[in-house]
């Protein structure tokens, strides 16, 4: 069998084995999940993506070493805005805290499936038509700027969801929550329960972002396997970095800029090729993967450090 294969195999096996150990041993029963607990689990998802993209740089090289944390970095930091939809999510419906891991866990475990589709479609696409990439550059560059200049906060409406409608249609619902469990037997009949329209919900919702977060990390790398493992080792950390930044999230005021300059730096990155090949003569100039990641650790430090010192500054003005 050839070497990547057997890299793809074993990385959905280690994948799968860490999501079984997680949710059948760690998280065997509903608890709450402290700060402790979810700082220790985001530490892990971090060093397995560090470890996986050490075994990428000796396999493979420093270039696609580098691709990949570059990658990482930007799934990583444009999944904090679902983290925004998750507080508001949770507090509509008034999901109690034990059982908020399920939600994203089996919501969770729904992306990888949706997003590994939707790469897999974008790489035959960028494959047979690379002009695309101009088109994904020319979206996230306007998405940056609408991001910019956009003052309102994201809002959750459950009753416009397309597929809680659906399911309200299809499905009976419980009045109320019936524990952890998403679907129960009543008066011998299956209904769902609140808490499966949450999951619906969640799912939804990442498949929005990642109409964003997916065209970014093609403007990274083309290669299925980098764009692949560094968008899914990003969103296995977003359950532990939920529960360890949930109650904190109003203090990165200045987060949402941060992303939106990274969108629009790598719209800018995927069309100067174009652009300059004009000027030219055909030959156009592409921006290094390392100057690509100068930008994006530097934009992530200086928002969360403005935020800070914002944070401090009001903190400071009502004592």
């Amino acid at each position: 069998m050839d070497i990547t294969l057997w890299a793809w195999i074993g990385f959905h096996a280690i994948v799968f084995l860490v999501l079984a150990l997680d949710l059948g041993v760690f998280h065997r029963r509903s608890h709450k999940v402290s700060i402790r607990e979810a700082g220790l689990w985001t530490l892990v998802w971090i060093t397995l993506s560090l470890v996986f993209n050490g075994i990428i740089w000796l396999w493979r090289g420093p270039e696609d070493g580098l691709n990949f944390l570059t990658g990482y970095l930007v799934e990583y930091s444009l999944s904090v805005d679902n983290i925004f939809v998750f507080v508001l999510l949770f507090s509509y419906f008034r999901v109690p805290a034990q059982y908020q891991h399920r939600v994203l866990f089996w919501g969770i475990l729904g992306a990888l499936i949706m997003r590994g589709t939707m790469i897999l479609v974008g790489s035959a696409l960028v494959e047979q038509f690379e002009w695309i990439l101009y088109l994904f550059g020319a979206f996230l560059l306007v998405t940056g700027v609408r991001l910019i200049f956009q003052d309102d906060e994201p809002e959750v409406d459950p009753q416009r969801n397309l597929l809680v409608r659906l399911a309200r249609r299809l499905l009976p619902i419980t009045p109320d929550m019936r524990g952890d469990r998403f679907f129960v037997r009543e008066a011998d009949r299956f209904s769902a329960t609140p808490l499966f329209l949450v999951l619906l919900i969640v799912e939804s919702t990442d498949l929005l972002f990642a109409v964003d977060s997916i065209p970014a990390i093609f403007g990274i790398t083309h290669d299925p396997f980098i764009v692949y493992t560094s968008n899914i080792c990003a969103i296995l950390g977003l359950r532990s970095l939920y529960f360890l930044l949930a109650g904190v999230m109003e203090s990165f005021y200045y987060l949402r800029f941060g992303l939106a300059i990274i969108l629009s730096f790598i719209g800018v990155k995927m069309l100067t090729p174009l652009v300059t090949g004009w000027f030219l003569g055909g030959h156009g100039v592409h921006i290094p993967t390392t100057i690509s990641l100068g930008v994006i650790v530097v934009t992530l430090l200086a928002s969360v450090v403005a935020s800070l010192i914002r944070s401090r500054r009001l903190a400071s003005a009502t004592d």
